[in-house]
């Protein structure tokens, strides 16, 4: 601590102590007069030091004192009174704190850097390195920092790009803990960790954190692959009643949706969707013993929906078996669930959810060959809940044409008659003509056949299996009803009717339907 000449400690601003002024200006005329003391100012400040030595011939005498301007900017005057203030207060060794904000250190720091004051440079790097930032500090920061040299880099260190390396091994660490099975108090951070890696892989106007190479994407299905055989072994476990297998499944199922996201993201999603072909009948067995959970049937639609849309759109290529036991496993649990949790649920169910759903199964079907596509749809059309999903689609994709074409010749329509007729005003070969005008008419269909609708009733033949006697030309393996093994001897007859209908309008048929219906009739 510098002691003036009377054994009193100098004090910033004591004039009576004072041997210099340091008299700070501005462009709009601003002049202010600040009483110093040379040994502090010298000591720690390279710009006094120059102007008070003897070899500045110009330094002015003011009050018989030396006198040392400092021009500025007005914004920046009061930086420049705290710079003057801090040289006493780091003289005394008091450098905690010394800025009072990032925004007033950042003008110090500034001032310092001008006047080369190295100790103040140090005071003020070391505040603002420590303490948090505001986003408008932070854009200042970036602004003037990056420019004033190497004594200040260690505020941009926060700011700096994380290494690959480094940000590889968080990702896997915390993908390691998304894909693990913490306590229930954690699931919050679980949550969180989960949400951090979708963030990490997405591209959006940046570039992603990570670039998903082979590494990541093995470590990836790796980790799903563990989280999968836990999830089986809860599946194979006998307490299916008990509450913490219960939560236990809910958790498995939301991780499952989470990992279908990701996986969407990599391209990987094939293990996943063979994993859960081959655990999909257990699934919806487990899923039916604890049924009275809507959260659960809302989150397993969620994911079977995941795995379906990614069959249906050739994102995943099954063998078609593989594809025919997923609509028939996953078809009627759907519509059997959907109307008690349009009932029970205390949250609207997304209706976007279900219309996706609906239309990734007509897409599997269409893919199927045509006996499944038959049984399929003849099991659909005599199920009480119809209504959902509606395959009303794939009856037109893969049945309107001949159908409608066989209709259109037995009433001696034109294709012109037929189209002022039908719903959607296309002709038969349309490929996706709405024909409601004709199905729902039963009477209608009983005339297309030549067969009366009364003679079907004598025989005590519903109207569903009416229906199922149309999907009989195409499968009679597929009948297995009692109703409809009585109608399984009309449709040796009813294949060799509809070819004598479509015989004469060949050019109306795809060639393959021809051809099909040509070698029904050599086999007939």
């Amino acid at each position: 601590m510098e002691i003036t000449e009377a054994g009193v400690p100098a004090k910033f601003g004591a004039r009576e102590t004072s041997d210099v002024v340091v008299r700070i200006r501005t462009e709009d005329g601003r002049d202010e007069w600040m009483y110093c003391h040379s040994d502090v100012l010298i000591a720690n400040c390279k710009y006094f030091s120059d102007r008070l030595s003897e070899n500045w011939p110009t330094c002015q005498i003011i009050d018989s004192r030396n006198c040392v301007e400092v021009y500025c900017q007005d914004s920046d005057f009061d930086h420049h009174v705290n710079f003057l203030r801090l040289l006493y207060v780091i003289r005394d060794g008091l450098v905690d704190d010394v800025c009072g904000g990032v925004k007033n250190g950042l003008g110090i720091l500034r001032v310092a850097v001008e006047l080369g004051c190295r100790q103040m440079i140090t005071c003020c790097v070391s505040y603002i390195e420590a303490v948090p930032w505001e986003e408008s500090e932070e854009e200042e920061i970036l602004r003037i920092i990056p420019g004033m040299g190497s004594q200040v880099e260690p505020i941009l260190a926060r700011l700096q790009p994380v290494r690959p390396s480094a940000i590889l091994q968080i990702f896997l660490a915390t993908l390691r803990f998304a894909t693990s099975s913490p306590p229930p108090a954690m699931n919050d951070l679980k949550t969180s960790a989960q949400e951090q890696l979708e963030y990490m892989i997405t591209e959006d106007d940046d570039a992603p954190l990570l670039t998903a190479d082979d590494e990541i994407k093995l470590e990836v299905k790796e980790c799903i692959k563990s989280l999968f055989v836990r999830f089986n072994i809860l599946l194979e476990s006998d307490d299916s009643e008990a509450t913490d297998k219960v939560q236990s499944f809910f958790f498995y199922l939301s991780d499952f949706l989470w990992a279908c996201q990701m996986l969407t993201k990599l391209e990987i999603m094939r293990e996943f969707v063979c994993s859960w072909v081959e655990a999909s009948d257990k699934i919806v067995q487990v899923v039916g013993q604890v049924s009275q959970s809507t959260e659960i049937n809302i989150k397993v639609i969620e994911v079977a929906t995941k795995v379906l849309e990614a069959i249906g759109y050739g994102v995943v290529i099954l063998p078609a078996i593989k594809r025919l036991h997923m609509v028939k496993t996953w078809l009627p649990f759907v519509r059997i669930t959907k109307p008690p949790l349009l009932v029970s649920a205390e949250e609207e169910v997304d209706g976007e959810m279900w219309q996706a759903l609906e239309s990734t199964f007509v897409s599997i079907i269409l893919t199927l060959p045509s006996t499944d596509q038959a049984g399929i749809l003849a099991e659909w059309l005599g199920d009480e809940q119809v209504r959902y999903p509606d395959l009303t689609e794939a009856f037109e994709m893969a049945f309107g044409d001949t159908v409608a074409i066989a209709l259109m010749e037995a009433k001696n329509l034109t294709k012109e008659e037929y189209a002022a007729n039908d719903p959607a005003g296309r002709d038969p070969a349309g490929h996706k003509t709405q024909h409601e005008s004709f199905i729902s008419n039963i009477e209608d269909i009983g005339a297309f056949f030549g067969v009366q609708l009364g003679y079907f009733e004598k025989q005590q033949v519903s109207e569903s299996a009416h229906f199922v006697l149309i999907f009989g030309i195409f499968s009679p393996s597929t009948l297995q009803s009692g109703e409809a093994t009585r109608a399984l001897r009309w449709s040796g007859w009813v294949q060799e009717y509809l070819y004598e209908l479509v015989g004469g309008v060949n050019m109306l048929l795809p060639r393959t339907r021809i051809s099909y219906f040509k070698s029904m009739k050599h086999g007939m």
